[in-house]
């Protein structure tokens, strides 16, 4: 399978699957949801989408398409089917490069993309003026074409084969993580400080004198 990937391909880890029976353009808003993030946050987004959690924003092939207040009012929808594709191409990725002994929290997605391969042509049986009866009292066409795509994946813990502008996005994606990470240890040591701080005894106080009328109706001992 020949890869789209022009820069340099020493440390990056491409894997890719043809032929695949899925709309090319849904699967090229996937891609472009994860690209030059991390994997971890990668497979967030991906399984956000296939719950339906989370939209996928779509820049382009977005005519009649709902705005979502998640995306800020942008365009978007919910591609379960290609996302469910993508994440399974990513995890071959990512399998990959655990077995060169790379560390699944070190890799980035340095590389996602999705192109059409081949288009098959399908006409009705012979006899036969068209694909069923059509709207609005006409023939639907006598030709229809399945497309067929493929995708690609490439990860990578070293992101200084990438262009400037990509490096910049990539940077951006790492302290983003270490912050999140400065955070969430920052919690931790908290929670941790409030158990082990020992808790003050409560002061005892003497105990108060009886009152007249309690010390009146008392039996006198002989």
């Amino acid at each position: 399978m020949r890869y789209s990937f022009n820069a340099e391909r020493k440390d990056v880890i491409l894997v890719g699957e043809k032929d695949i029976n899925a709309s090319r353009k849904d699967l090229c808003a996937v891609v472009d949801a994860i690209r030059y993030k991390s994997v971890k946050t990668a497979m967030d987004t991906l399984d956000d989408v296939i719950t339906g959690g989370m939209p996928i924003y779509f820049r382009t092939n977005n005519k009649g398409m709902g705005s979502r207040h998640e995306l800020g009012g942008r365009k978007g929808r919910y591609p379960k089917k290609c996302a469910a594709i993508v994440k399974k191409v990513l995890t071959k990725a990512v399998s990959t490069a655990k077995n060169r002994g790379i560390s699944e929290d070190t890799l980035f997605v340095v590389h996602a993309a999705a192109n059409k391969t081949m288009i098959i042509n399908r006409s009705p049986s012979k006899g036969v003026s068209s694909f069923g009866r059509g709207m609005y009292g006409y023939g639907s066409p006598r030709r229809s074409n399945i497309e067929f795509a493929k995708v690609e994946i490439g990860v990578s813990a070293n992101a200084d084969m990438l262009s400037k502008n990509a490096s910049q996005k990539v940077e951006r994606e790492r302290r983003a993580l270490l912050q999140a990470a400065a955070k969430e240890k920052a919690k931790l040591q908290a929670k941790q400080a409030v158990k082990k701080k020992p808790q003050q005894a409560a002061p005892t106080q003497p105990p108060k004198p009886p009152t007249p009328k309690a010390a009146a109706a008392q039996p006198v001992q002989k």
